[in-house]
């Protein structure tokens, strides 16, 4: 049975490693209709901690950080998604204070190439391979393309693959049809009151 939380809204996953970090911001509850908060029950947590971190292994060949989640952690680590979420929705605002931060540890490997490890226990532990992915993408030019769904009754996040980077939907069929016939009535009510 698959844990992810991405896999709940018919998506794909981002590439690479930002697949982690957009499951993450998919643990929230979202989606028409809404889903469960995948952080709030410790066991279901787990769960989804042990998967996404399997599968950020694979697709980056990092070792799998052994996490111990407490109580407390679940608590910080769902303030820190929502920090992700914040960040991804208002990427151009200046005024969001820096929040959160986790320790990584720069390694150089037997080939000579450094790679970044992530450091630190319980939710740190979580969000220092999150961070480490969302470095990489600004890098390469990615993290832009991670964006929540326009429709504020979602709230997905998804990867735009599209040329221009111009996509507002998690699905244009579920949420922009919907918000596009939307706009489209209120249009024509301000044309018949006028």
């Amino acid at each position: 049975m698959s844990r992810s939380a991405t896999v709940r809204y018919a998506i794909d996953p981002a590439p690479d490693g930002l697949a982690f970090v957009q499951d993450l911001m998919n643990t929230v509850s979202a989606g028409k209709p809404r889903t469960r908060d995948l952080l709030t029950d410790p066991g279901e947590a787990r769960a989804w901690v042990d998967q996404a971190l399997a599968q950020w292994s694979r697709a980056t060949r990092e070792r799998i950080p052994h996490v111990e989640l407490g109580p407390q952690d679940l608590e910080e680590l769902r303030s820190f998604r929502d920090d992700l979420r914040r960040t991804a929705h208002h990427r151009r605002d200046d005024t969001l204070p820096p929040r959160r931060s986790v320790a990584v540890a720069m390694r150089l490997d037997g080939s000579g190439e450094v790679r970044p490890e992530p450091r630190g226990t319980g939710w740190r532990r979580v969000a220092a391979p999150a961070l480490i992915e969302v470095f990489r993408a600004q890098r390469a030019g990615t993290w832009q393309r991670l964006k929540l769904c326009r429709n504020d009754r979602c709230g997905t996040a998804f990867f735009d693959r599209s040329r221009n980077n111009s996509g507002g939907w998690h699905d244009v069929r579920v949420c922009g049809n919907a918000a596009n016939l939307r706009a489209y009535r209120a249009r024509r009510r301000a044309q018949n009151a006028s």
